[in-house]
């Protein structure tokens, strides 16, 4: 008696993950080889690697050759062939290789923001910064990203009150933090700063799969940005020069970031020394402007850092050695 042939539906859904699989492998190639004319040397491992996208995305020595060539005097034209080859690999679809764009985000905002004021014309950068806004646009579905807050104007279920039941205690109030987009097609200076936030909005919604190095050099950028020299920083001329106008559209992405260097459940030490210093950069600059908002919001952090900082240098299994006795 021969052996009974699989059902077409059992056969298909078999097949399902393998089309899917070797599609996302193919295209990581693709990228790969793209790369490759890009920049001086590329890892033989990349390609014999079972996932080039998560290998290109934690390969140091690649990070590296990009962010040299996305730092030249010359990068960001329009002509620029790896902008070029960001935003083409950013349109492949695949998560995993839009990761790989996302990781490179900070360096590029970065390098963007602190040029927008030679009036050079920049846009290859733009060109990914759009693709980026376009993406979370759709993503979003013209819908503000919104978050609910308890009104402390009822009491809760758990506390006990006199006072009757209202009907409004039920209601959902709703506090936005991020307002519903407008579709761009071109960037100009009101609209650069939503452009860019979105796009490190983006950015931080994905920070947990992110290399800590694309992290520190985001935390590098936001002290550029602030423009204040603090420390270490003191010598190195230039970095006031490149300070931004930090609206609160731009900042609040970037304090988000911050605030998961610092608080992250991946405790980093490099990555935390450069968020905290980061934070203090801002800080200052948010005392120089007097900009109440920015002040309590960069305060805040700087002191979760401190406190952050103070507690792991205590070891509370140690036995205090005190003169006083206490009854």
């Amino acid at each position: 008696m021969g052996e009974r042939s699989p059902s077409p539906e059992r056969s298909s859904d078999h097949q399902k993950p393998h089309i899917k699989w070797s599609d996302s492998y193919t295209k990581a190639h693709t990228a790969i080889e793209g790369l490759a004319a890009l920049i001086p040397s590329l890892p033989q491992s990349l390609s014999s690697s079972e996932t080039p996208a998560a290998a290109l995305l934690h390969d140091s020595a690649v990070a590296a050759q990009v962010s040299d060539l996305l730092r030249r005097p010359e990068s960001g034209a329009v002509d620029d062939n790896l902008c070029a080859w960001l935003y083409e690999t950013f349109h492949s679809s695949e998560p995993d290789l839009q990761l790989v764009v996302l990781r490179f985000i900070p360096i590029l905002a970065g390098v963007y923001l602190s040029r927008v004021s030679l009036n050079r014309p920049l846009a290859g950068f733009e060109s990914v910064l759009l693709a980026v806004y376009a993406h979370e646009n759709k993503s979003r579905n013209g819908q503000s990203v919104a978050v609910s807050v308890p009104d402390l104007a009822h009491s809760s279920v758990y506390h006990e009150t006199k006072q009757t039941a209202k009907n409004a205690s039920t209601e959902l109030h709703l506090a936005v933090i991020s307002p519903a987009l407008e579709p761009y097609g071109t960037v100009r200076s009101t609209r650069r700063a939503r452009i860019v936030g979105v796009a490190l909005e983006l950015y931080y919604s994905k920070i947990s799969e992110i290399p800590a190095g694309s992290k520190i050099e985001f935390c590098e950028f936001c002290k550029i940005w602030a423009g204040q020299k603090t420390g270490e920083d003191e010598e190195e001329e230039g970095k006031s020069e490149r300070r931004i106008i930090l609206q609160w559209e731009l900042l609040q992405p970037i304090l988000r970031i911050l605030g998961h260097c610092l608080m992250g459940p991946a405790k980093d030490g490099e990555l935390f020394t450069a968020a905290l210093s980061a934070c203090r950069s801002l800080n200052a600059r948010a005392m120089h402007d007097l900009n109440p908002k920015a002040i309590l919001a960069t305060g805040s952090l700087v002191k979760l850092g401190e406190m952050d900082k103070t507690e792991s240098a205590v070891d509370h299994t140690e036995i205090p050695i005190s003169d006083v006795i206490s009854i």
